[in-house]
């Protein structure tokens, strides 16, 4: 039997049955079959079908109030995206590095945490070193700000719901509604500062990467003494247009051949 195309040239059945998992992620948990139908359009019958083939493969589970939520098989090819995304990104971040003396890095955000992808260290024998595949929650980072920014405030609530907000130092932004207030700040400035907020000593420049396949963010970090707040407002620039840079490859790779 030939596969049914989409008005794209591509396999339709493929194409609904990724529209299904983007379904659930949006839903933040779980959803049921009706719940789908009515957000994606699809009939009935074509959502139980998708959904069990995906129930099958290991990328959907059903919980045992019947409702569906992603599976965890998703999680191995996730972390495999990032860290590949981490990989390539790598050129950009040493141009980072070159231009403003820095440790450059690259994070993501993965369920409810941000996740550190790459890192082109600084040449100075004093710098700031995050391992790759660390997870910290982004009330707390510079790059979790920039991230948070861009996301509509109710998602944000709702995250911080789910993790908390708790205190690294006596900087670290612990009110929610202050926090939003922040969020609002830090999207018109166009960049995020971590003050000192997740490690004592420590000032980090953020930017988010629009149009990443998932919310992801570009920084710089250092010790206070040389990123100084009159060096940010040079550094600052720099960080912008490495993302958009960023950006802009991201656009291109995914553009079909």
């Amino acid at each position: 039997m030939a596969a049914e195309r989409s008005g794209n040239g591509g396999v339709q059945s493929l194409q609904r049955a990724f529209e299904l998992l983007e379904r659930l992620a949006d839903t933040g948990g779980e959803a049921s079959l009706s719940e789908l139908a009515t957000s994606s359009g699809l009939p009935m019958p074509t959502i139980h079908r998708l959904i069990r083939t995906l129930v099958s493969l290991g990328y959907v589970r059903q919980n045992a109030n019947r409702r569906y939520a992603l599976g965890a098989r998703l999680i191995r090819l996730g972390e495999n995206a990032s860290l590949q995304f981490g990989t390539w990104a790598r050129p950009l971040l040493a141009e980072l590095v070159d231009e403003v003396g820095e440790t450059a890095n690259l994070a993501v955000l993965e369920r409810d945490e941000v996740v550190y992808v790459a890192q082109v260290p600084s040449k100075h024998s004093m710098r700031m070193f995050t391992e790759v595949g660390r997870r910290l929650l982004p009330h707390g980072t510079g790059v979790g700000k920039a991230i948070l920014a861009h996301l509509p405030a109710d998602d944000v609530r709702a995250l911080l719901g789910r993790t908390g907000m708790p205190s690294y130092t006596e900087h670290t932004y612990t009110d929610v509604d202050v926090f939003l207030k922040h969020l609002e700040d830090i999207a018109e400035q166009g960049y995020a500062l971590d003050e000192s907020e997740q490690e004592l000593g420590v000032r980090c420049v953020a930017v988010p990467v629009v149009g990443a396949p998932t919310p992801a963010a570009v920084s710089v970090s250092g010790p206070e003494g040389r990123l100084t707040k009159e060096a940010v407002t040079r550094i600052a620039p720099v960080v912008q247009r490495i993302a958009k840079d960023l950006s802009d490859q991201l656009a291109t790779r995914e553009e079909p051949s």
